[in-house]
């Protein structure tokens, strides 16, 4: 074991590289920058980190003042899960409404334009795209995260992605590996389990990864999910079965493999964190993802001190942690190399991404691409009896729980979009079991539009539209999550997710119905 220079051993270097932490504030804590000078490697950042595109882009300047090869990564995968636009929502459609397009070279066009703005304000590492098959349309984490439910059209798309976010210099992360989709339990509570035989997970859940592989993929996360076929008692993460031995050397994957987050309750709520890191390591993990919960220096050294004091009792051999570190140097070389071909960092950004119209020269109209994006993915299907507005509507939205890879700070729904275009647009949230009827009280004479976000996963939420649609036949039906029921209301609109975006496109429908 080597000692350096600056006191620190080779080991203790080794051990922070592996570690992606995050941390508070919309600027470096203290904390941090040390820790990237005697040896973390990379940097994760949250919706919490983020106030507008020159302030991102002046903390990933302050990370690399510290320290020029820094991983910083990111959760963006446009859609519902969006870092950037937290507050506002994002300006692309997610993965379930370029799926229902299904034209690849709109969704490698969507994931470049996404890359060059994170390439702008100093991102090198995106945690995305989602590469699993929505396969249980009750699924309570994927559904509209995911391009859809057959395993052919996610895989061409997970290709597509792959291909157009490195295009822009950053490094694309297909996840959750084996396959996230067909579970109904989230890890962030529990240990989900899927009894899926091993054909089906040959042709079906594995199918997206072999995919972002033969495309290039930087980077693949694994789920904290028991899969028996391929393991029957360690977690994704924690398994060398499934990550040396069918990631590594039977799909021949040689990139850098990342964990889920370890705070989650999956992994924390049965190894803990610290014996899960050592876990993850051993089985052929590269890099810990820890700090959408826990964000922190006590965390960061616990963790380091884990893996040190494993090598040092040969829990965990000193050489797999070395090679992981290793990976996480090469990944930040590439990413380096990509940037000095890509967008400059720092270039200005704008809150929309924008594309030249097909047909069109440099000098001609610009047009925003996620909003191309979301108004090719919607559908609308109109009753024989659906009347155009006569005037503003009542909006009820009736808003689920939001999981904890959205979050419930990002706004979502056609209100503000609509309110911009009829002015005296009246709006209300309802939730329980009486929202039907609380909405109609609330709504009085005015014609409804009823926002819904996966009708089909919550019971309270398919009877208020029960309640509304008896009442009141003319009311329009705005489904922002995966559509399941057969088309509803004067007007069903289907917008395949609840970007920012997708609710502008439904609210031009409506305007103009």
């Amino acid at each position: 074991m080597t000692t350096l220079t600056d006191g620190t051993s080779t080991l203790t270097r080794d051990a922070l590289a592996v570690l992606q932490p995050g941390f508070t504030g919309t600027s470096a804590p203290p904390w941090l920058l040390r820790r990237l000078g005697e040896g973390l490697a990379s940097v994760g950042l949250f919706g919490r980190n983020i106030a507008s595109p020159d302030q991102l882009a002046s903390l990933t300047a302050q990370l690399r003042a510290e320290r020029d090869d820094v991983l910083v990564a990111i959760d963006e995968e446009g859609g519902d899960v969006t870092r950037l636009e937290v507050r506002t929502g994002s300006s692309f459609p997610g993965n379930h409404a370029l799926g229902a397009v299904d034209d690849v070279a709109l969704t490698r066009e969507v994931a470049a334009e996404l890359g060059r703005r994170l390439a702008a304000c100093g991102v090198n590492l995106n945690w995305a795209p989602s590469a699993d098959i929505n396969s249980d349309p009750g699924n309570p984490v994927i559904g509209v995260r995911s391009f859809g439910a057959d395993a052919s059209l996610v895989a061409r798309h997970t290709a597509a992605y792959v291909g157009g976010l490195q295009s822009a210099g950053v490094a694309a992360c297909a996840k959750h590996f084996p396959g996230h989709g067909d579970t109904a339990v989230d890890s962030h509570h529990a240990l989900p389990r899927i009894d899926a035989e091993l054909s089906v997970l040959q042709a079906r859940e594995l199918a997206p990864f072999r995919a972002a592989i033969e495309a290039g993929t930087r980077a693949v996360m694994t789920a904290h999910i028991l899969v028996p076929a391929l393991d029957p008692e360690r977690p994704a993460t924690l398994s060398p079965r499934i990550l040396t031995g069918l990631l590594r050397e039977e799909m021949g994957y040689d990139g850098l493999i990342v964990t889920d987050g370890m705070e989650m309750q999956a992994v924390a709520g049965t190894y803990g964190i610290e014996r899960g890191s050592v876990l993850a390591i051993a089985a052929g993990a590269d890099a810990i993802c820890v700090g959408g919960g826990l964000a922190d220096d006590e965390t960061v050294l616990r963790l380091r001190d884990a893996l040190v004091a494993a090598v040092r009792s040969g829990e965990l051999a000193e050489e797999r942690l070395a090679d992981a570190a290793a990976r996480v140097r090469a990944l930040a070389a590439w990413t380096a190399s990509a940037g000095e071909r890509g967008p400059a960092r720092g270039a200005p950004t704008g809150q929309g991404s924008r594309v030249v119209s097909a047909g069109h020269s440099g000098s001609a109209p610009r047009v925003d691409v996620g909003l191309v994006a979301a108004r090719r993915a919607l559908t609308a299907t109109r009753a024989e009896h659906c009347a155009p507005l006569a005037e503003a509507p009542y909006v009820a939205a009736f808003t689920p729980v939001a999981n904890f890879a959205v979050g419930d700070q990002t706004p979502w729904g056609v209100a503000a979009e609509l309110q911009r275009m009829l002015p005296d647009t009246e709006t209300g949230s309802f939730v329980g079991e009486r929202a039907g009827s609380e909405a109609l009280a609330a709504a009085g004479g005015r014609r409804i539009v009823a926002v819904v976000r996966d009708a089909h996963r919550h019971v309270w939420m398919a009877d208020a539209l029960d309640t509304l649609l008896a009442a009141r036949p003319d009311t329009i039906v705005v489904e922002m999550g995966v559509p399941q029921s057969p088309p509803r209301g004067a007007l069903y609109i289907a917008t395949h997710g609840a970007a920012r975006v997708c609710g502008l496109a439904a609210a031009e429908v409506i305007a103009g119905a």
